[in-house]
C-alpha cells in the first residue's frame, strides 16, 4: 500500500486565478518541488498554463505529477451555471491532458453563509426546490466527469458554502449515485464545521477517493466564529494552521487509512492570504517534514 503526498497552489494562497497578488505559477511549481513533494493540484482554471505542452513540459522538468484539480464554483447560484459549467469542462480537459485522476466539486463561498461559517446551528438552509436544483447542478457536473472524462469525481465539503456541515454532506451525499460521486474529505474544513474527519472517514471509507490534510487552530477558529470573521479573513488570521499543530490527529488519520487499504494521492491544502505574513515554501517544507516524522 502506497501512499503520496501532494501538495496544491491554494497553499501558496492562489484560490483565484485573477488574483493580482498571486505567486506566478512557475514559482509555485519550483517551490512545491524545493519543499519534498512530487504531485501538485492544477489550482483554480486558469492560474496554470491550459496549453498542454507548455504545463506538461513544466511539470516534467521539475519532476512533478499533476494529482486533480478543483471546481471551486457557486453551484449554489442558479444564474452562474454557465460558469461553473465552463469551469468544470477546462478542468476536465487539463485533468485529462496530462493523465491526472482526480475532479473536485466544492461549492464556493455564498454571502448567506459566510456569517455562519461555524455555526451550524445558526446556518440558513435551502429549500427544498433550491436543494433539488443544487444536487441536480452536482450531479450533472460528476457525471460529466465520471462518464464522458474517465475522471474520479468527489465532493469536498467546505466553510461558508451550503455543502459545509455535517447533516448537508450526508444528505448530498445519500441523494447522489456514489458510482458518479465520491468524497474528497478536507481534514481541516471538517474541523472548522464541527464534524469530526477520522469518524466521518470511517463511517464512509468505502466512498472516500481522495483526502486533503489541513489543519485548524482552535484559538483563531474559536475566534472567528464568535466574531463571525469572514472565511478569507480568517485565512488570513492562520485559522489554518501547519500541520500537527492544531486540531487534526494526523497520527489517527494515518491508521485509518493504512488499515484500510488507502492507496494513491494525500494532498496539503494551507489556504492563505497570498499576501500574508508567512513564506509558503518554509510552511510547505515544514509540513512536509511533520508528515515524514509519523510515517507518510
Amino acid at each position: 500500500m502506497t501512499i503520496t503526498i501532494g501538495n496544491a497552489p491554494c497553499s501558496w494562497g492562489v484560490e483565484f486565478a485573477n488574483d493580482p497578488r498571486n505567486p506566478t505559477w512557475q514559482r509555485v511549481l519550483d517551490e512545491c518541488k524545493a519543499a519534498g513533494y512530487t504531485g501538485i493540484e492544477l489550482g483554480p482554471i486558469g492560474f496554470m498554463p491550459e496549453d498542454p505542452l507548455e504545463l506538461g513540459d513544466a511539470l516534467s522538468a521539475r519532476g512533478l505529477t499533476l494529482i486533480g484539480g478543483v471546481v471551486f464554483r457557486p453551484f449554489h447560484d442558479a444564474e452562474k451555471w454557465d460558469d461553473v459549467v465552463d469551469a468544470a469542462k477546462r478542468t476536465c480537459r487539463a485533468l485529462v491532458s496530462h493523465k491526472a485522476k482526480h475532479l473536485v466539486l466544492i461549492d464556493s463561498i455564498s454571502p448567506r453563509r459566510a456569517p455562519t461559517a461555524g455555526r451550524p446551528n445558526e446556518a440558513e438552509q435551502m429549500d427544498a426546490a433550491e436543494w433539488k436544483g443544487f444536487c441536480d447542478r452536482f450531479r450533472t457536473i460528476a457525471r460529466m466527469g465520471s462518464e464522458e472524462y474517465g475522471l474520479t469525481v468527489s465532493i469536498h465539503p467546505h466553510a461558508a458554502g451550503f455543502i459545509d456541515f455535517e447533516a448537508e454532506t450526508e444528505r448530498l451525499l445519500a441523494e447522489i449515485d456514489p458510482s458518479i460521486l465520491k468524497l474528497c474529505l478536507d481534514t481541516g474544513h471538517t474541523h472548522y464545521a464541527g464534524f469530526d474527519p477520522v469518524a466521518f472517514m470511517k463511517r464512509h471509507r468505502a466512498r472516500l477517493a481522495y483526502v486533503h490534510f489541513k489543519d485548524i487552530d482552535p484559538r483563531v477558529k474559536a475566534d472567528a466564529v464568535a466574531k463571525r470573521t469572514g472565511f478569507y479573513d480568517a485565512c488570513a488570521q492562520g485559522i489554518f494552521c501547519n500541520l500537527g499543530k492544531g486540531m487534526t490527529d494526523f497520527k489517527a488519520v494515518r491508521e485509518l487509512l493504512l488499515s484500510t487499504g488507502y492507496e494513491g494521492w494525500c494532498t496539503v491544502e494551507q489556504d492563505c492570504d497570498p499576501a500574508g505574513p508567512t513564506s509558503p515554501v518554509d510552511d510547505a517544507r515544514e509540513n512536509r517534514a511533520y508528515l515524514k516524522s509519523i510515517g507518510f
